[in-house]
């Protein structure tokens, strides 16, 4: 056993299976907003703009002052300003009621530019906000595992991206501020009505009661349904890309009547929720507004008996000024303040769907953002060496295209160079998606420098899982992989990676020129080696007769090529990494029996010296294999070579002539 190998018994134990989250969509509890999502967005807006917020919290409590101003004016006017031109004359209160005047004009000039400021402010803070949340979703969403992606509807993620993130926006930039000003409007109301006269106040008391209890009653079945709306159109986008993604399947199967059906239940169910969420949002504002005319009959009727009566009126300002009798102007003015109370009430009232809708939202971002990253304990990283006539490997920033994984022993604290050659073996390794299923069971195998191994089997036996574990997708639950001698759960994933050339059944093109899609397997690759790999994988031909060769752009997959043009094009791409080992997942299953010749060619080259992982169900491509596993439920039930699976006439045997058997 090596030395490698020693320190890796004492160092390494094995990986526990991780429960996978199960159903699609992100898991916000249905009906409910997760906790603290308010206080960590207004957090989250702080720490970005905190200057901003201060100068918009200074304006809304201006234009909050200012919404009381012509009350106090009245009351003043009345009271004070009118009796005494009565008693004097005109011009003796001419100047005094001009200086109010212009203080009043002052005023109103001072809260229309706190106003402009503060939807000025709203305007960079909100967009700015947009940005930012969806920059550290991006960013957090490349930390995630594969495994997120396969338990998450692709169609609900991309939700969070706009619906979510918009009803945040409308969160931040309005119906924030507006709950914001509105308290304080409502305080500074209350306190001015309890200033002015508390039998006033008791009357406006009672009436506050009562819309209090019709808010939480209507308003909660409002926030309700706004949550199951936000969670409907989720599901509804969901499936919309799904369709989208699948409909030439769809066409094929001719299952357009039954896409329809479904989609329209969820039509339905998101129409349900959205009347029942806007039946009680917009019954709330005629119910209070109502209720507010009631008070404003009651107020007047009440403060005319006191003026008649002329009881004495207690306010606050008694404690300064004395108990004196209710005065008329004292009545205008709270019955304008009242008027502006209601119509607090109504308009915060108004909100509160829109606050649920926004919280659901944002608890929606955070919990994307909150997902647990891709863990990576590695630290066995691979760099660039210089080896000289000895064989001695030396660390060096320059490419030269021989690599070796650097390795830092904590216990002697020495650093190791081992050289990049692609051997990899599987020890007795077990696994699977959830604990209770276990997909794979004892895999033992080995692929030395330059060796093809083949998987082959039914559907479902375990072949694009082993590949999935060497790449570490997944961890193992139990036994080892070692790459090169070394555990892969001691090489950070990132460095593991580059070392594996992979190509998929499924291609992914990006939006870019052809060039791009190549180059995107080594991005310091140069146009040349580019062409080179190309010319490997046999696809250069049919990209030189593309309208801008390999300039031309590729769109929504690359949906203006063949798929066996984008097959050849995902063979270049691993051409151009130039990894010391491959995996070939159905390489070559979109293209037909001709091209195949030229891609097995160009394939030969590409394996030539990598250890290569081939998955294939035509077998006549692995027949050239160093060494073929046949796979059956999660084992390994045979191995070896084309000629002594066939001697043995198991299931290989039976998989292979039953296939010619058939053509």
């Amino acid at each position: 056993m090596s030395e490698e190998m020693k320190r890796e018994e004492t160092e390494s134990k094995p990986r526990p299976i991780r429960p996978m989250r199960g159903g699609r969509g992100m898991p916000v509890p249905k009906g409910a907003i997760k906790k603290g999502t308010l206080s960590r967005l207004i957090k989250t807006v702080l720490a970005h703009y905190k200057w901003q917020m201060v100068v918009v919290l200074v304006c809304i409590l201006i234009n909050s002052a200012g919404s009381l101003v012509s009350s106090v004016f009245l009351q003043v006017l009345i009271d004070d300003v009118i009796p005494a031109g009565v008693e004097s004359g005109f011009d003796s209160v001419a100047a005094r009621l001009g200086g109010m005047i212009a203080g009043m004009a002052g005023m109103y000039v001072i809260i229309v530019i706190a106003a402009f400021l503060n939807n000025r402010i709203m305007a960079t803070v909100t967009q700015g906000m947009l940005y930012h949340l969806r920059a550290d979703m991006f960013k957090k969403m490349q930390t995630l595992p594969i495994k997120y992606f396969d338990t998450h509807a692709h169609g609900e993620i991309m939700s969070t991206y706009t619906n979510d993130t918009d009803a945040t926006r409308q969160l931040i930039g309005h119906s924030l501020p507006s709950l914001v000003t509105n308290s304080l409007t409502l305080v500074l109301s209350i306190s001015l009505m309890l200033w002015y006269s508390l039998w006033l106040s008791l009357v406006v008391a009672l009436f506050t009661f009562t819309m209090t209890f019709i808010i939480k009653k209507i308003g909660g079945g409002s926030a309700k349904y706004m949550v199951e709306r936000q969670r409907s159109l989720a599901k509804e986008e969901g499936f919309v890309e799904e369709m989208m993604k699948g409909q030439k399947v769809v066409k094929v199967f001719t299952h357009e009547e039954k896409a329809k059906a479904d989609f329209d239940v969820l039509n339905d169910q998101l129409y349900r929720d959205s009347v029942k969420a806007n039946t009680y949002g917009n019954i709330l504002g005629p119910i209070l507004g109502n209720i507010g005319n009631f008070n404003y009959v009651f107020l007047t009727i009440i403060g005319g008996l006191l003026l008649m009566a002329k009881l004495p009126n207690i306010g606050f300002s008694s404690i300064f000024f004395g108990i004196g009798a209710l005065e008329i102007g004292i009545l205008v003015a709270f019955l304008s303040m009242s008027r502006n109370f209601t119509m607090t009430v109504n308009q915060m009232s108004q909100q509160i769907s829109m606050i649920a809708m926004g919280l659901a939202g944002a608890s929606r971002v955070f919990t994307l953002m909150d997902e647990e990253a891709e863990k990576d304990e590695g630290y066995v990283t691979l760099v660039n060496v210089k080896k000289d006539e000895a064989g001695n490997l030396t660390e060096t920033t320059q490419r030269t295209g021989v690599w070796a994984w650097k390795h830092y022993h904590k216990s002697d604290d020495t650093t190791t160079y081992t050289e990049l050659k692609g051997d990899i073996v599987l020890d007795d390794v077990d696994f699977g998606y959830v604990p209770e299923k276990q997909v794979l069971t004892g895999i033992s195998l080995y692929a030395k420098p330059g060796q093809k191994i083949a998987f082959v089997g039914a559907t479902g036996a375990g072949k694009t899982t082993i590949t999935n574990l060497i790449n570490r997708f997944y961890d193992i639950a139990d036994g080892k992989i070692r790459y090169d001698g070394i555990n892969i759960n001691k090489i950070k994933k990132s460095d593991l990676r580059r070392s594996l050339g992979i190509v998929l059944q499924d291609v992914n093109l990006f939006t870019g020129t052809v060039m791009d899609n190549i180059r995107y397997g080594r991005l310091d690759a140069t146009d040349e080696e580019c062409i080179e790999a190309a010319k490997l994988a046999n696809a250069d031909g049919f990209i030189r007769r593309l309208p801008e060769g390999y300039q031309t752009m590729l769109q929504n997959n690359g949906a203006n090529l063949s798929q066996g043009q984008r097959q050849l094009l995902s063979i270049a791409r691993a051409a151009v990494a130039d990894a010391p080992a491959m995996i070939l997942d159905e390489a070559t299953s979109s293209i037909d029996t001709r091209t195949e010749a030229l891609v097995n060619d160009g394939m030969d080259k590409l394996m030539k010296g990598r250890t290569t992982f081939v998955i294939a169900h035509r077998l006549s491509t692995v027949r050239n294999a160093d060494a073929i596993m046949v796979l059956d439920h999660g084992r390994i039930i045979e191995r070896g070579t084309h000629e002594q699976l066939l001697e043995q006439k198991g299931t290989y045997y039976q998989l292979y002539t039953g296939a010619f058997e058939l053509e």
